[in-house]
Order: structure tokens, then sequence, then C-alpha cells
């Protein structure tokens, strides 16, 4: 029996290799997967959303008073085989982002989540009762669709996704099917590239 004094992670970031699509080509670092305000290891794949956030555009956006608050969450496979539900995926909302969350949403101001995986965490981290976000440290399975709609997001920064995949489901909810249509028609028209070297569009609800 073999026993390894390393843990997991060190195991991977010796060994591991990326999640990649067939259009990419070559090996990439791994900070190419990484984003500029990443933390603690745990994601089975890159939260491609946000990765067009560097630290010059993050000050750019500050300068122009947008606000700008994290969480941490562990993304799952978001591109199964057989396009199943998605997997559970760890989440916590910390009490500072609770309350920005709930500020923005009180004064009227947009609440645009980077990923669709932050969109699962917000949801997930709402208090119907007390009827705001609140700090939650837990496990989503949550699927958002048109039926359930959004509670706390209202725009979203996402890429595109296969024809069956349950986030589609979650951008209708927050776009409508009119607006999904026409953007992947015109994506599918350009030849955009899909995943995480590839598009990124924003999804204002109005």
């Amino acid at each position: 029996m073999a026993l390894f004094s390393a843990d997991v992670p060190s195991l991977m970031e010796r060994y591991g290799r990326p999640i990649t699509y067939p259009y990419v080509r070559g090996r990439w670092p791994i900070e190419m997967y990484q984003t500029a305000y990443a933390g603690p290891p745990g994601s089975a794949e890159m939260p491609s959303a946000g990765r067009a956030f560097s630290p010059d555009v993050l000050e750019a956006l500050s300068h122009r008073g947008i606000g700008f608050v994290t969480l941490t969450l562990h993304t799952g496979v978001a591109s199964l085989e057989q396009n199943e539900k998605p997997y559970a995926e760890e989440f916590w909302v910390p009490s500072m982002t609770a309350l920005e969350v709930c500020r923005a949403r009180a004064e009227g101001r947009r609440v645009i989540a980077v990923g669709t995986t932050v969109v699962r965490a917000l949801e997930s981290a709402f208090d119907a009762d007390a009827g705001s976000v609140v700090a939650t440290h837990a496990w989503t399975e949550l699927i958002v669709t048109p039926a359930r709609g959004v509670r706390v997001v209202d725009s979203l920064l996402t890429g595109f996704h296969e024809p069956k995949a349950t986030h589609l489901a979650m951008l209708e909810a927050i776009a409508g099917r009119c607006h999904l249509e026409q953007a992947y028609a015109a994506a599918l028209a350009e030849r955009y590239l899909w995943h995480e070297f590839g598009d990124l569009h924003l999804i204002l609800n109005q």
C-alpha cells in the first residue's frame, strides 16, 4: 500500500492539468486558468467568466463607481458529457458581501453576477423569511429556471452554453428566451469560441 505525504492539492498541482476544450492547442500554465482574485483552491474547473477581470480592469471599474465584492465558491464541472444536472458546489458568502448585495438591492442598483456559479451561490444564500441575502457556507444543488426565477441577481456576465445545458435555463430566467436566441445566433454566425478562452457577454435584465 503506497502512502503519500503530500495532500491532494499538492498532488494536483504537481501532476494534474486543467480541463480543456478541443480548440485549445498546446499546454498553458496554470496561472492562465486563475482569476485575478482567486482564493483557496478547490474548483474542478476554471470559473471562466471572471478571467477577464485583470487588476487594471478592477481599478477602472472602481474609478467609475462600480462596486466589487467577492465570495468563495468551488466551481464544479460545467459541461458534463450527457448534460446532466450540475454537481453540488460548495460556497461561502461572507457577511460583508451579503451586506453589500442587500444594500445595492435596497438602493435600486444592479447586482451583476460574474458567472453562473455566483448566481447559484447568491440565490442559495437568499433567506426568504428575511427577504435578503445572508452570510452562508453550504453546498448548493440549486438549478435556476424561468419558473423559479431569480430573487437576488438581475444581471449576469457569462459565456455561452451547450443547447441542453441546465445553465441555459438560468440565462433564460434572467434574460428571456428571445434575447438568448438572438445572442446565440450572432455567436454562431461569427464563429465565437466558447468556454475558457472564448466568449463572454453581459446579460442585463430590464
